[in-house]
């Protein structure tokens, strides 16, 4: 099978290789890399390159523009808050895979626009979630089976099981009857030195931890 070499098709080729690439380094080099999720990488590769075949197949025959892409950004954002619940960041990969399929499948016959738009989303970021710049700081929910007197006693416990500084926490319920308090913590790890003291851990207790 011979594929004629429009104008046409060379502009799609040109554009589906540079979608490709962007997504391969953020899919792969970024997310794959920091979070090691390979269920997500496959899922934002394929909303991507599908993403790119609409948006070229609808532009080029219907000749629509910017109404297309904020019309089907909507409906695709829709259909991701009614899908299973992800992080905030894995929630930012799935956003920057959509935006790059729109980008690259809509501007395919303009080629420089399309290279200023994916490169800046990529060195985006590259810079903002890597190990060296990205936040250090964790989130968790932590259900404990004691009720504490006062916030001092709370941080110090929370420190001592998780492990890191707590930065702030919120007292999210208190129950008096079961004697169990929740809370949402927001902590940065701490890393030992080998041969230095170690953590003191408080008395083992019941911990129950809900992911967000």
């Amino acid at each position: 099978m011979v594929v004629l070499m429009t104008p046409l098709t060379q502009h799609v080729g040109h554009a589906l290789m540079l979608d490709l690439a962007c997504i391969g380094v953020i899919a792969f080099a970024v997310f794959y890399r920091r979070y090691r999720r390979a269920d997500l990488v496959v899922a934002y590769v394929a909303l991507n390159v599908s993403l790119f075949s609409v948006a070229v197949l609808i532009v080029n025959e219907m000749r629509i523009g910017v109404a297309f892409g904020f019309g089907l950004f909507a409906i695709l954002s829709i259909i991701r808050l009614r899908s299973e619940p992800i992080s905030p960041e894995e929630s930012a990969y799935y956003f920057v895979a959509l935006v790059l399929g729109l980008i690259n499948g809509m501007v395919f016959r303009n080629a420089p626009l399309a290279r200023i738009l994916d490169v800046g989303i990529v060195m985006v970021m590259l810079v903002l979630d890597n190990g060296f710049v990205g936040v250090k700081a964790r989130r968790q929910v932590v259900t404990l089976d004691t009720v504490y007197p006062d916030e001092g006693q709370l941080r110090r416990d929370l420190e001592s099981r998780l492990g890191g500084k707590v930065k702030r926490l919120f007292v999210k319920e208190t129950d008096y009857v079961r004697e169990t308090t929740v809370v949402d913590v927001r902590y940065v790890p701490i890393t030992r030195v080998p041969g230095s003291r170690p953590w003191r851990r408080a008395p083992e207790r019941d911990l129950h931890e809900v992911l967000p």
